[in-house]
């Protein structure tokens, strides 16, 4: 049972006018307000197609959020036909809290002191389905899943989209004549949880989560790519298998990393705005699989129990020319490492760092994973195939082509802001034609600054780094900083187990 058609309609014909639209559907918000290009419209008569051969009953509507945890409603069958035609609607709310689920601005005034206009009243948003990333769901029955972007009930955009902000990026990218790939390494943990029934503890409230889960291990650890270990935890291997391809997910790798429990998946390398819709399900998928089955899947960096070996997400990225498909990170010259153009994005990644930790790590618990001598980063400096440095150049010679290996991102980050914030970062170095400081060797002795020590630090850096606020908009970083302002005030007005260990009997 496949997710689409095998046969490629979008190429066959001129999308709307290939596959005429129903009377019905004409007039409806997403027509009303021209939003889906030939492809989409397209790509919905395959959708329908596939839900009547199938027999899908039920649809999930989902957007990522600014976390880039996802949302949505699940709709009937005959309600995802209207949903199709005029979208779906939810509350803007959700995009003014913290990750606990605490409002952060004061949504039900008239002015909730959000920097634009759209939010009074926690009135509603639109989300415009995508019909592109129609999936069928494998591990429940007569289920799709597709991803939407978001527009106010007037049909303008949403500034605070997070899918939408990564496409302005690869706009001003294609502007400049240039198209970025990107390949996907990420880590999480796989744990035994130790029951699926819920405890009185567990239950939070906005601003104060319940108890996290109680789980157990399922490796031993410090056994990097033992395949006896990797065997020993077949059935879980077998189950992301199954569940990620049969979502047509690139699905190139499944490894044993260093620590207990930890494993890491690999992506083949594609456009970065594919590659980031399918890190968003990729994750989304591996949480509700294990969950059904006895597992729980987490992709926050350091969990209780993983000191040995926190995770990452390492994001590879290259450009290649718009006209030619010739790549342009490789070097014109023998001898050279990089080509003068992948220099100049290389030093806007290093120069725009700081700011840039705030999507990359958006938590404060992915800081605690900047430590020397930990297949981490803790400064900002580059090295030639690498693995201590922030950023590693590599593949010089290969079928692939040179990318740059950003290993500073947590496995927890918004993938759409993520992978903008390069864009922001390199494309700045392009245009101000940035040089990069030679390689390092040693990183972790290396002379270079240091990269954010918190979640803090590195909102102030964003807030004062201009590209950002040129780039994106003062408001969206307005918006981002105070929502992750709100989550470490949080932080540190919590008393932990350490400070209770440290002081309680000693004073």
């Amino acid at each position: 049972m496949r997710s689409v058609d095998e046969r490629p309609v979008a190429d066959g014909g001129e999308g709307a006018s290939a596959l005429p639209m129903l009377a019905a559907d004409r007039g409806g918000f997403i027509d009303r307000h021209q939003l889906w290009t030939d492809a989409q419209y397209a790509a919905a008569g395959q959708l329908r197609r596939v839900v009547d051969e199938l027999g899908i009953e039920l649809i999930r509507f989902s957007f990522a959020d600014q976390h880039g945890v996802l949302h949505g409603k699940t709709l009937t069958r005959q309600a995802a036909t209207a949903a199709l035609r005029s979208g779906v609607t939810a509350p803007s709310s959700l995009l003014l809290k913290d990750p606990s689920g605490a409002s952060v601005f004061p949504v039900f005034a008239a002015d909730p002191q959000v920097p634009v206009a759209g939010f009074a009243g926690a009135g509603d948003i639109v989300l415009v389905p995508d019909p592109t990333t129609f999936r069928v769901l494998p591990w429940t029955k007569r289920t799709g899943w597709v991803l939407c972007d978001l527009r106010f009930p007037d049909g303008s955009a949403v500034p605070f989209c997070t899918r939408s902000l990564l496409r302005g990026q690869l706009d001003r990218l294609a502007a400049a004549g240039y198209a970025m790939t990107v390949g996907a390494e990420l880590e999480f943990h796989v744990f035994a949880a130790d029951t699926d029934q819920l405890g009185a503890d567990q239950v939070g409230r906005p601003g104060a989560p319940g108890r996290a889960s109680a789980v157990r291990p399922v490796s031993r650890g410090a056994q990097l790519l033992h395949e006896d270990g990797l065997d020993r935890a077949d059935d879980i291997v077998q189950l992301l298998h199954h569940g990620l391809t049969r979502l047509d997910l690139p699905l190139r790798s499944l490894e044993l990393e260093f620590g207990p429990s930890q494993f890491e998946i690999t992506m083949t390398a594609g456009e970065a705005a594919d590659a980031a819709d399918q890190v968003l399900l990729a994750r989304s998928a591996i949480r509700q699989i294990c969950r059904r089955h006895g597992y729980h899947a987490t992709f926050m960096s350091r969990p209780a129990g993983a000191e040995t070996a926190s995770t990452g997400w390492h994001l590879h990225q290259s450009l290649r020319a718009i006209d030619s498909g010739a790549a342009v990170f490789d070097p014109t010259d023998a001898g050279d490492a990089l080509s003068p153009l992948a220099g100049h994005y290389l030093a806007g990644l290093l120069e725009h760092a700081g700011a840039a930790a705030a999507f990359a790590t958006p938590t404060v618990n992915g800081y605690k994973r900047y430590l020397p001598f930990s297949l981490a980063p803790d400064r900002v400096a580059w090295g030639i195939d690498n693995k201590g440095a922030m950023v590693r150049a590599v593949g010089a010679g290969s079928d692939t082509g040179v990318r740059l290996e950003n290993r500073c991102g947590e496995p927890a980050a918004n993938p759409y802001l993520y992978v903008a914030s390069q864009l922001v970062s390199g494309l700045d170095g392009i245009d101000r034609r940035l040089v990069p400081p030679p390689a390092v060797r040693d990183p972790y002795a290396a002379d270079a600054p240091r990269l954010p020590a918190s979640l803090a630090e590195a909102v102030s850096a964003l807030e004062t780094d201009p590209a950002f606020a040129a780039a994106l908009g003062a408001p969206v970083i307005s918006w981002y900083a105070t929502l992750k302002r709100r989550e470490f005030a949080r932080y540190l007005a919590h008393v932990s187990d350490w400070e209770q260990r440290e002081y309680f009997d000693l004073f």
